[in-house]
């Protein structure tokens, strides 16, 4: 077996070549072997700690999987999680060149399919214990329609939840924003939190691509004292799930 002269490793290790193959300076190989616990005791080491580092990695990601529904309902009653929820549908994937924010006409609206499709998610939350929400919704006609057929009470416009599909530079704004209001609304104990926006800016905030109608949950990945306390405006979402579209 080659040994590295610079590190005193065996260049075939793991059947990979070592330091030889990083090209680093003055590593080269030669065929003496190291002295005695110079080089098999550190592989050794190494190997043990790779060995852990896998198991806790699965591990943790045993224990953070999705939720199954029961689970997720039961963390928004308690209001513990947020409903992040694209507009039902609405036939199109932009709005007409004409567009103009508070004019309906002017906009991609829910088509008929898609006002039904709002009116059985309310059917579907209020049977599953959320009769009535803290709902916010982007100013945009198909959001806010879709938020007010869910009849969980009143809609609170929100810009934060405005489309940035062709204002790209609002991303980063609209984001923050979003991910202001989940962080100051979520609580133990409050109404259950339902923002309903479109597909780019659940996106941008999960990287996950929702169907119309399709709800993505979700809560902070820290708590709000310790974001608050550390100044970030902008801390990640866990997505517990995802409660699919009927």
């Amino acid at each position: 077996m080659a040994w590295c002269r610079f590190c005193r490793r065996p260049c075939c290790w793991l059947r990979l070549r070592h330091c030889c193959w990083r090209r680093r300076p003055g590593c080269f190989a030669g065929n003496k072997l190291p002295t005695k616990g110079t080089a098999v005791k550190p592989v050794r080491t190494l190997t043990l700690l790779l060995g852990l580092l896998l198991f806790a990695t699965g591990t943790a990601r045993a224990q953070h999987g999705p939720l199954d529904e029961t689970e997720l309902w039961q963390l928004l009653r308690a209001g513990e999680a947020a409903v992040l929820m694209r507009h039902a549908r609405a036939p199109g994937t932009d709005d007409p060149a004409d567009f103009t924010l508070g004019d309906c006409t002017t906009q991609r609206n829910l088509s008929n399919a898609g006002r039904a499709q709002a009116k059985t998610i309310g059917k579907r939350l209020r049977a599953n214990g959320i009769d009535a929400a803290r709902v916010y919704s982007s100013q945009w006609c198909r959001c806010l329609d879709t938020a007010r057929l869910l009849g969980l009470g009143a809609v609170e416009p929100f810009h934060g939840l405005n489309s940035f599909f062709r204002d790209r530079g609002a991303e980063s704004e609209r984001t923050a924003a979003a991910l202001d209001l989940i962080q100051s609304q979520i609580r133990a104990g409050a109404p259950p939190l339902l923002l309903v926006t479109h597909q780019v800016n659940i996106t941008a905030l999960t990287d996950v691509l929702p169907a119309s109608g399709e709800m993505v949950i979700v809560r902070p990945a820290r708590g709000d004292a310790a974001a608050r306390a550390q100044g970030d405006r902008e801390p990640s979402l866990v997505v517990l799930g995802r409660i699919a579209a009927p």
